[in-house]
Parts: structure tokens; C-alpha cells; sequence
């Protein structure tokens, strides 16, 4: 499985359009080459780099398996609390000064989940737990 964006390169800066310093809104995913047995997908958007350790951006869960994109700025339903403490997509926004890395990790999953809405990162991957057919990986840098 792999992912790319129509949003920014793999490993390029990425637009202010999808920061807090611009519209903030999600970037585009096309998804490629689905495993076999894949029931649902999870999404983890996390920062390695913020200072006070690995920050998260997005957490989204039990997108749909037959899904080739995410458009920009898509609502997804199933969403956890990101590390600003609200739901859905917020986007970098690092301290001034160094580039930050920001990971979107895909995961292609033998199961639906049941997570409720509002769920943490660890609740997700605890459930994820033993269920995870593949993983594809974006990654982008921001930089205030």
C-alpha cells in the first residue's frame, strides 16, 4: 500500500495553505495498491519534533476500505481528540524557528472498529492492536 498527496510531495515542505497560518484545512490522500482483507483504514497525523514530545494532529478511524482519496478539507466522521484538544484536522503550527517533520501514517486494517467518536491516539492504537494488515506513510515539513 502506499499514499501520496495532490496537496505536497512526500518529504517537501508543505503549503501554508494547510497550517495555522493559512486556511488550515486537511490535505488531499490518494490511496494505492489496498491489501487484501482490508475491512477499514485509520489515520494518525503526528509531529515528532514539538518540544514537548510527539504532538497529533489528526486522528480519523473506520474509513471505508473501498476509499482511493481523501479530498482537502473532507469531514471525516469517525475522529479523535488531536493534541489542540478538538476534533478533526488542525495543522502545523511549530514553534518559530526549526522545521518540524509531520507524519500522515495510513493504516489498512482486518477490522472495523469500535472507538467512539472523540476517542485518544492510545485508544486507537490499542484497538489497532493485532489488526494492522499494512501501513503507508507520508511526510512533510513546516517551518514558522
Amino acid at each position: 500500500m502506499r499514499i501520496t498527496s495532490r496537496s505536497y510531495e512526500n518529504g517537501a515542505p508543505i503549503p501554508k495553505k494547510y497550517t495555522c497560518e493559512g486556511e488550515n484545512v486537511s490535505p488531499s490522500i490518494e490511496i494505492f495498491d489496498v491489501p487484501m482483507g482490508c475491512k477499514s483504514f485509520a489515520l494518525i497525523m503526528e509531529d515528532p519534533d514539538a518540544p514537548s514530545g510527539v504532538f497529533d494532529h489528526w486522528i480519523v478511524w473506520n474509513i471505508h476500505p473501498t476509499t482511493t482519496e481523501i479530498t482537502e478539507g473532507e469531514k471525516l466522521i469517525h475522529q479523535g481528540k488531536n493534541g489542540f484538544g478538538s476534533f478533526g484536522y488542525k495543522g502545523p503550527c511549530p514553534p518559530h524557528g526549526k522545521a518540524h517533520r509531520y507524519y500522515i501514517t495510513l493504516f489498512a486494517l482486518d477490522t472495523v472498529l469500535q472507538l467512539k467518536n472523540g476517542g485518544s491516539k492510545e485508544e486507537l492504537l490499542k484497538e489497532m492492536e493485532n489488526h494492522i494488515i499494512e501501513r503507508a506513510e507520508l511526510m512533510g515539513t513546516y517551518q514558522r
